[in-house]
């Protein structure tokens, strides 16, 4: 219920204000390549049509976002999708990432088109909630530049149109899992998940049920240990 009313406070915002935060800041990417690295931007999540089109580039690239919502008493983690694969090195960069330039820029998913851009409502440091609508003010990129309004409208609509996409899966999600756990007669337990999750950081391998498309794939996984540098 929370999610749907948060899609309907999404639908009802209007896109022109969006636009209005796009012109004011004025963000120029200068290639940095910081945000396509697990240390500055944490995964990258994928949308089900993200998943489609990179099955198609490369399957490998993908793997079981972080942060499952549930665990049943068997032990077993469910997660609402996949994330894309990062390289096992100290920023954790994105697996398309090659001496600074992504490999599939043509070809690169919706966040990753929007991004810095977002929109959704979450608390700040202080705990208050409202509207997000950049990320990483001041902390990458140039500022102030001039943008085509035209070029602006399309952030805004599309940086809208995803978080849309993501809102409706992660409800989907959830409303497959309420069934799903009433026909197995399952439900979520708190202290397996914490138990399970102590496992895996110490290094066990778990089992991970992603959902995507409308079922469930299982996955086996054992957490990475990064390379320093």
């Amino acid at each position: 219920m929370a999610l749907t009313q948060e899609r309907n406070r999404l639908l009802e915002y209007p896109v022109e204000r969006l636009a209005e935060v796009i012109k004011d800041v004025g963000f120029k990417c200068t290639s940095c390549a910081k945000c396509c690295t697990r240390v500055f931007n944490g995964h990258v999540f994928l949308l089900d049509r993200d998943v489609s089109s990179l099955k198609a580039v490369d399957p490998s690239a993908l793997e079981p976002a972080p942060d499952p919502e549930f665990c049943d008493k068997n032990g077993i983690f469910y997660v609402s999708g996949y994330s894309l694969r990062t390289q096992e090195d100290s920023a954790g960069s994105c697996w398309f990432l090659e001496k600074g330039r992504c490999r599939i820029y043509n070809r690169r998913f919706a966040i990753c088109r929007i991004y810095p851009y977002m929109l959704h409502r979450e608390p700040d440091k202080q705990g208050i909630i409202d509207w997000r609508q950049f990320s990483g003010l001041d902390q990458h990129g140039e500022y102030d530049t001039e943008i085509p309004y035209d070029v602006i409208l399309d952030l805004a609509r599309e940086t809208k149109e995803y978080e849309n996409a993501f809102l409706t899966q992660e409800i989907r999600f959830l409303e497959f899992m309420q069934d799903y756990f009433s026909v197995q007669g399952l439900r979520h337990v708190q202290k397996v998940y914490d138990n399970q999750l102590k496992r895996y950081n110490q290094g066990d391998e778990i089992t991970i049920m992603v959902f995507c498309d409308g079922s469930l794939k299982s996955h086996r996984i054992r957490k990475k240990k990064f390379k320093l540098s």
